[in-house]
């Protein structure tokens, strides 16, 4: 019986030992399979989250990287504003491991700084410009309005602008010319650069509409507008009316609207009855405007669309030395208090400060030296009244800046040019209609706003004035400078909806060209 039992039990011991050398050899495998895993997973996302770093930095909106970066400002921004970190480091006496092993890597490869950044951290880089292709149309659309009449045997539809550039008339015309400006500087980009008379740049025409950024529709349709809306004896129809006929049967014939259904062109609409016609039929486009009041948003809005400032027309206040105390009159206004729309609560507020003893609010026109008192009388004011009238905007708001005559903004609906890029709220005060209909509200308000907040304002809207100046040739930061900027930040958005509306352009293709073929059994 012994030597029966002890051979049984020897063999369950080794069992035993067996078993347990298996399980903690699987348990070890398996633990060493999971850290392996757990590592390469950790690695691709690393690398992974690299590669999306790369991309968003590449393709993510400017304006939002430039705040992100403000935020969170990162090591490579801090490397390239190193002054004032280096003088900090002189007076530490520590340095880290980690520093000491940055000092002995060799320098990272330089990347491409965004052209937002360039201004504040000092790099010197040629920004890219806008590419822009203009269509060659003839002169009645643009030139022609102006009286200008190519040379006979001449085979160009423009201007020589380098021997003379024809005038834009003056007056109220001035409000909404910048058609002819932003003309004038693509024509002026093709000049060569030793013989310009601007170096500052930021469009640049092609003959290659395939190398665009956008397509540029020359049309001085303000103009056309102001100059031949109205019929004459024996006409049915307007030269306005006539033109943009003409203008959409020529454009929608192009191969670069067929291309992108035409939403990477651009065209000009700033006066606010200009393009009444044509404005439905090309709303694919990029339009400039001064504003949105009588369009309804299906055909403009801001997602697309670029807002540009007026033309002031009263002069800019050169070497202005003016204090707060130097300028006696509080609270300014003049010009037109009876209009239709939103501009009743004109006369509701005219009714409201008429009796304030340093309150300027009265009836004004150009005629019979009106833009002369506007100028003095902004000159002499603290804040300038900018009230809604026909429309949400109006050229007394920029009269008012380069006047250094802080604006005080009653216009629920209005659009300021670049306000993705500019803060309005640093040189201008905005007052909601229905607060400012309030007795006494309005008036109170303005009087509290003491000397040190009005002089930063005031110090502030020198600093802006440049962005609302027109000039030829422009000048870097300009107005018109600003607009192609403002367009070149809407080029992403033109590309995305180009793009999106090609996904199904193969298969509606072939749906037009090929019948179904109906069954047999059809009768």
């Amino acid at each position: 019986m012994v030597e029966r039992t002890v051979p049984g039990s020897a063999i369950k011991v080794v069992s035993k030992k067996t078993l347990c050398f298996f399980f903690g050899m699987t348990t070890l495998l398996f633990m060493l399979s999971w850290l392996f895993v757990l590592r390469s997973t950790q690695s691709d996302a690393t690398s992974n989250s690299s590669l999306f770093s790369s991309f968003n930095d590449s393709y993510s909106d400017p304006v939002e990287k430039k705040y992100v970066e403000e935020v969170e400002p990162s090591i490579g921004n801090r490397a390239i504003l190193g002054d004032s970190i280096e003088a900090e480091a002189a007076t530490t006496t520590t340095t880290t491991s980690r520093d000491v092993v940055q000092q002995q890597q060799p320098p990272p490869q330089q990347q491409e700084v965004p052209e937002e950044q360039e201004q504040e951290q000092g790099v010197k880089c040629k920004p890219r410009v806008l590419r822009v292709f203009m269509y060659d149309l003839p002169p009645e659309f643009h030139f022609g309005l102006l009286d200008w009449t190519p040379q006979e045997n001449a085979d160009s539809v423009w201007p020589d602008i380098k021997a003379v550039s024809p005038h834009y008339p003056g007056g109220l015309n001035l409000q909404h010319s910048i058609e002819y400006w932003l003309t004038m500087d693509i024509l002026d980009s093709e000049v060569p650069e030793a013989e310009a008379e601007s170096k500052a740049k930021n469009v640049m025409r092609v003959r290659n509409s395939s190398d665009a950024d956008v397509i540029f529709v020359p049309f001085f349709s303000s103009l056309c507008y102001n100059r031949f809306s109205k019929t004459g004896p024996h006409e049915k129809r307007s030269r306005n009316q006539v033109l943009q006929e003409k203008l959409v049967h020529y454009v929608t014939a192009q191969e670069e609207w067929k291309r992108s259904g035409g939403k990477d062109h651009v065209i000009l609409a700033h006066h606010p009855n200009s393009m009444l016609y044509a404005r439905t039929k090309l709303w694919p486009g990029t339009f400039i405007l001064s504003d949105f009041g009588r369009y309804p948003p299906t055909v403009a809005n801001v997602e697309k669309d670029v807002i540009a400032p007026y033309k002031h027309v009263v002069k800019s206040y050169d070497n202005d030395q003016s204090t707060f105390g130097s300028r006696p009159i509080l609270l300014y206004f003049q010009g037109a208090i009876y209009r239709k729309d939103g501009g009743h609560v004109r006369h509701e507020l005219y009714y409201l400060l008429k009796r304030e003893k340093d309150v300027h609010f009265s009836f004004g026109s150009v005629q019979k030296g009106g833009i002369k008192k506007a100028t003095e009388g902004m000159r002499s004011s603290k804040f300038c009244l900018n009230i809604a009238g026909d429309t949400p905007s109006s050229n007394r708001l920029f009269d008012a800046i380069v006047s250094h005559c802080v604006p005080v903004i009653i216009s629920d609906e209005i659009e300021l040019p670049y306000e993705d890029v500019l803060d309005y709220s640093q040189f201008c005060i905005f007052v909601r209609t229905r607060d400012a209909l309030k007795k006494r509200y309005l008036i109170d308000f303005i009087r509290s706003i003491g000397e040190e907040e009005w002089t930063r304002m005031w110090n502030r809207l020198k600093e802006v004035e440049i962005f609302y100046e027109f000039q030829f040739p422009s000048k870097e930061g300009d107005a018109v400078q600003m607009i192609w900027q403002a367009l070149k930040r809407k080029v992403p958005f033109m590309k995305l909806k180009t793009n999106r509306s090609r996904r199904f352009f193969r298969s509606l293709q072939r749906s037009e060209h090929r019948s179904i073929p109906a069954p047999s059994s059809f009768l």
